[in-house]
């Protein structure tokens, strides 16, 4: 249970010295350096800068999991696609639909952002995002930018934003997928959809269901069962003027089983929007979205209902000044909460207006933006970036960046009945880095190291009233690299962080600092093999650092036969070791259980 990593030492010198292997696989006489292939690992990036820029225009650290990624690995949950990436920690209260978190630079699960196609979703009371909820075959890419982003995306983008993508339509069609199968626990996994484009007109339509008995969440006790019902539709129209349209809609409900109780939920977005093109450099996109986070929980003290909705409005506009693009916009959102607690207040309106700069004087670039928000709850906040690049050749690209970000106190921080906190401050945040990356043909490599300085951290203990931490501070190192060599796709991703509560000493609970990924996987014909493994260090359940929490190492596998034209198979093997490993306890001391090895096979059509 205990796994070992790397200690600092080796970490620092694996920092150091893989970039110069990576660099030395792809010296100038080898055809890794074909100009044809020079895109091949550099991805365009849309969330980190509110335009299109490949990963490494974008000046900030990005990790892009791409649609053949999410269908090797197939994974049960979004969280453990997430697990282990560059900068990524994530804890779990047991498995399958049990509630989640996912830390981005040492940073809580309320102190980054998760958007569905551009629309941000996100409980108003809790604060963070139900990521348990949501199926990732419901999804094509995700793109996970690290590093603060209140100056684009407003309150709580502190540690990053992830952004989830769903299904692109595709040319011609209808073009169908279907995919059944199901395993350990008496799991069952379905899903199917088709997608086109004709005319101008795209669309985009999904479902799945995935069930399971479960397993227990505590020594001794009983599966604890969840399913999830979801439905997806995307549709949208270009007109002969280049003028666009377009509708999304992504609704998830069902059931999870806890301990002492059982929930049913809801979570959804959707959205409607106009893009057009007001010259040939100016065009304006309008954009009118809803998120919606239900929960009805009935356990041993009640019945409990939790509903908070998010209704935004967003203007956004971008003027291409050729070498140089502008991004301005303004934003209204209104926040509402209801159900069985009694909140002081229960609604709050947002009012922004934002500016970026993208500029362009190669071999320089610089980034710049700024925002402004005014919360009727709690005050103005102004949030600001500046990124600076420098290609050191064709290859290599220098950035360091400053940005600030704050944490808006959620329905619970200020209202919540006995440990709520009218007086909260919003918490602030400073954070600087310096990062490198190097871009090959077939391989690339990214470090960075940063350091983030938080005011007013929002922390709550049962019993108390939630307060304010006047200082904390998170220092990092991250190492990432990828490669695609013949029949071999290769990734690896090393993290190691020191989030730290300034006036005690002592490690932000629940956080691990040393993490390592590795994933491989090989193309044999029509048959695919890989695997990942997963190594993190202890952490602690508790603020006094008084809990530990082992460390673990986890091995994933997986298999695919491509049988026939448009039809495969899967095979995948979850915790192949069978580890028995805990990320969280209850507040009476009993670990959160993680699931033993579960093996899923399932069988697919479509492209």
């Amino acid at each position: 249970m205990n796994a070992p990593l790397p200690s600092r030492g080796l970490a620092a010198f694996a920092l150091a010295a893989l970039p110069l292997a990576v660099q030395a696989q792809s010296s100038p006489a080898s055809p890794a350096d074909d100009p044809s292939n020079a895109q091949q690992l550099n991805p365009v990036v849309v969330t980190a800068a509110l335009a299109p820029r490949t990963a490494d225009e974008t000046l900030s650290s990005v990790s892009v999991l791409d649609e053949a990624t999410l269908r090797r690995q197939d994974p049960t949950s979004v969280t453990d696609l997430l697990r282990g990436q560059p900068g990524v920690d994530v804890t779990t209260n047991g498995s399958f639909g049990k509630n989640s978190s996912v830390y981005l630079r040492g940073t809580g699960n309320d102190q980054n952002v998760l958007l569905i196609d551009g629309i941000r979703l996100r409980s108003a009371t809790a604060g963070g995002a139900a990521w348990h909820y949501l199926d990732p075959r419901m999804f094509q890419r995700a793109e996970i930018v690290r590093g603060p982003r209140g100056s684009l995306y407003g309150a709580d983008a502190v540690g990053g934003v992830v952004q989830l993508f769903t299904h692109d339509a595709e040319a011609g069609g209808p073009h169908p997928r279907i995919s059944a199968g199901g395993g350990s626990f008496n799991t069952q996994r379905y899903s199917a959809g088709f997608s086109g484009s004709e005319g101008g007109t795209r669309y985009s339509f999904a479902g799945s269901h995935f069930s399971t008995d479960g397993t227990p969440v505590r020594r001794g006790g009983d599966d604890k069962g969840y399913d999830n019902t979801t439905a997806l539709a995307r549709m949208s129209h270009t007109f002969g003027d280049g003028s666009e349209v377009g509708v999304l809609a992504l609704r998830a409900r069902g059931s999870n089983e806890f301990d002492g109780g059982e929930s049913d939920f809801v979570q959804q977005v959707a959205g409607v929007y106009a893009e057009l093109p007001i010259t040939a450099q100016w065009t304006s996109r309008l954009t009118l979205s809803e998120a919606r986070d239900e929960l009805d929980s009935l356990d041993d003290f009640g019945d409990s209902i939790i509903d908070t909705r998010t209704q935004t409005l967003r203007w956004q506009n971008t003027l291409d000044l050729g070498m140089h693009e502008l991004i301005t916009g303004a934003e209204y959102s209104e926040d509402a909460v209801s159900g069985s607690n009694d909140y002081a207040v229960d609604s709050r309106d947002n009012v922004a207006v934002f500016a970026q700069g993208l500029l362009d004087f190669a071999p320089f670039a610089v980034q710049a933006s700024l925002r402004y928000d005014d919360n009727q709850a709690y005050g103005e906040e102004v949030t600001g970036g500046l990124a600076l690049g420098y290609d050191l050749d064709d290859r290599h690209t220098l950035r360091a960046s400053y940005g600030t970000a704050f944490k808006a106190p959620s329905f619970n921080d200020l209202y919540f009945p006995g440990f709520g906190n009218p007086d909260l401050e919003a918490e602030t945040s400073e954070t600087v880095e310096l990062g490198v990356r190097g871009q090959y043909a077939r391989w690339f490599w990214d470090s960075a190291l940063y350091q983030t300085d938080i005011d007013n951290l929002i922390a709550g203990q049962r019993g108390e009233l939630t307060t304010n931490i006047p200082t904390t501070r998170i220092r990092g190192i991250e190492l990432s690299a990828g490669a695609e060599l013949d029949d071999w796709t290769l990734a690896a991703a090393l993290t190691y962080s020191d989030p730290e509560n300034r006036a005690t000493g002592k490690r932000i609970q629940r956080r691990a600092s040393q993490s390592l990924r590795l994933d491989a996987d090989r193309e044999l014909g029509d048959w695919s093999l890989g695997g990942s493994w997963i190594v993190q260090n202890h952490r602690y359940n508790d603020a006094e650092n008084e809990e530990r929490l082992g460390g673990y190492g986890l091995v994933n596998l997986r298999a695919g036969w491509q049988f026939a034209p448009l039809w495969s198979a899967r095979l995948t093997v979850e915790n192949a070791l069978d580890k028995d490993y805990v990320t969280t306890r209850f507040f009476d001391g009993d670990d959160y259980l993680s699931a033993g090895r579960a093996a899923f096979v399932s069988v697919h059509f479509g492209r």
